[in-house]
């Protein structure tokens, strides 16, 4: 096909003769294809990208003022939404197996509230077995959602020590638990 018989084609397109468009995509859907398929290096990304390229283009062909221009306009549109979809689609990751094992159901059942207040049960023991200080840190900071900042006020101390004492607290916090664990078996 001459380029002459092109710019016949895209000026048929562009008086709305949708045969005419269908032999333009027929021509250049190889191309635009190469272009996708060069930004998102993904077959099917790529086969995707070209036919909403060539949507695209089906209803923006009459604002193409020169039909020469016509392959650096569809270069350009494949180019363009490349970009887009890259950067507005985020990357797909797997998960292992064991993830999605461990994953809540839709809804809790019984046994799962029976298990949450246990565990509750069991970190308020683990608290009342800490200093005052100790647990009072954890408490406005876990429980009450105390920021860093209202704890220095609240406390009256630099906020560097309310999270040495909240690292300090945890890990205090954590021997108790493993203590009561242990007992208990």
């Amino acid at each position: 096909m001459t380029w002459d018989e092109i710019f016949v084609l895209i000026e048929r397109a562009q008086a709305g003769d949708r045969a005419a468009f269908g032999e333009l995509v027929q021509r250049f859907q190889p191309a635009v294809y190469a272009v996708a398929m060069a930004r998102l290096r993904d077959p099917n990304e790529a086969i995707e990208l070209a036919q909403e390229v060539f949507i695209h283009a089906m209803g923006k062909i009459g604002q193409l003022r020169e039909p020469h221009c016509f392959v650096g306009w569809l270069r350009q549109i494949t180019v363009r939404m490349a970009i887009n979809r890259v950067t507005r689609k985020a990357p797909i990751q797997g998960v292992e197996p064991e993830v999605l094992q461990n994953a809540p159901g839709a809804g809790d059942g019984p046994l799962d509230e029976i298990i949450r207040n246990e565990n509750q049960r069991e970190v308020w023991t683990g608290l009342d077995r800490l200093k005052p200080l100790d647990r009072d840190t954890l408490v406005a900071f876990y429980i009450k959602g105390r920021t860093l900042k209202q704890m220095s006020r609240e406390f009256e101390t630099p906020v560097g020590t309310i999270k040495r004492r909240l690292h300090v607290a945890r890990n205090r916090l954590r021997s108790a638990l493993e203590k009561s664990t242990a007992t208990a078996r």
